[in-house]
């Protein structure tokens, strides 16, 4: 591991607001930022050319004006920069791979709740094994609150069918460095015949949510015992997990989801909740890879 936060930066508004994120969430941790613009490069009969984007050097003083900017708003902040070539997604997961996290950027819809999260940005979700962090461009503000000092709570999608230690790290640790509450929403659904006619149980129906409820506070004891100082509140209600987690994050520094690691000829899969909030989740969305 080599504590940091990776941020790709090409100079549009989603690529700023990406690094002035990365910046304070480098500054909660203690580590050093790195910048990192990639300039796409393929062949033409056999000679290498580049794709869009800065040439003969002009990232340097992209990267350059980037990192006076978040200087001037992080004074003691150490920032790195480089310039690689090659395909995007490869590059950047490339860069991250050792990383603390990546972040980039998505472009939001307008007016509507949603975000364009684009190729590289899923290439480079189900490349990487690290976390990576999606920001709206809508979502920056600003140099945000001063350090220690909360911009939200932390909110975490859990199943305590399929329990996620390096999930819940992230976010405890999050909620942990931004001294906020933390919220963790476990949905579910009673069986297809439980809540019609003559089948429906008032007592049953109480039942299945008591245990709902047992089950995600046994997953959530030992981390409410590892960190007392983080003030949790667990959800444990009937619904579509994607649409809970939306109206849960509407307001959160940070909503975080879970993907598991699935290698396949056909490709990568990061699950119906992961990419339901990374296109429409109006807040910054952390994607945790995990076995």
């Amino acid at each position: 591991m080599n504590p940091r936060i990776v941020v790709g930066f090409d100079g549009t508004a989603e690529s700023v607001a990406a690094a002035r994120w990365a910046a304070r969430e480098a500054v909660l941790r203690g580590v050093p930022l790195h910048l990192v613009h990639v300039e796409e490069t393929f062949t033409v009969l056999g000679v290498p050319s580049a794709g869009p984007g800065p040439r003969h050097g002009d990232a340097d003083p992209l990267l350059r004006g980037a990192r006076e900017e978040l200087l001037a708003l992080h004074p003691r902040l150490r920032i790195g920069s480089e310039s690689l070539g090659g395909r995007p997604a490869a590059a950047l997961a490339g860069a991250a791979a050792d990383a603390d996290m990546l972040v980039l950027g998505s472009r939001g819809l307008g007016t509507l709740a949603g975000v364009v999260l684009g190729s590289v940005g899923m290439a480079v979700v189900h490349a990487l094994e690290r976390p990576v962090v999606l920001v709206r461009a809508a979502q920056d503000t600003g140099p945000g609150p001063r350090e220690g000092q909360a911009d939200g709570g932390v909110v975490v999608g859990v199943d305590p069918g399929h329990p996620c230690d390096a999930l819940l790290a992230f976010a405890f640790e999050e909620a942990s460095l931004r001294r906020c509450a933390l919220v963790a929403v476990h949905s579910w659904t009673p069986p297809p015949l439980a809540g019609y006619g003559a089948a429906y149980s008032p007592e049953g129906h109480a039942r299945m949510a008591e245990a709902r409820r047992n089950e995600l506070d046994d997953l959530l004891k030992p981390w409410r015992d590892r960190c007392p100082a983080v003030a949790l509140d667990a959800r444990s209600e009937i619904g579509r997990p994607a649409e809970q987690l939306l109206e849960a994050g509407a307001a959160a520094a940070l909503v975080v989801v879970g993907r598991r690691v699935r290698r396949s000829r056909i490709g990568g899969h990061i699950g119906p909740v992961a990419h339901a909030m990374l296109h429409h989740s109006t807040a910054p969305v952390a994607v945790v890879a995990h076995t």
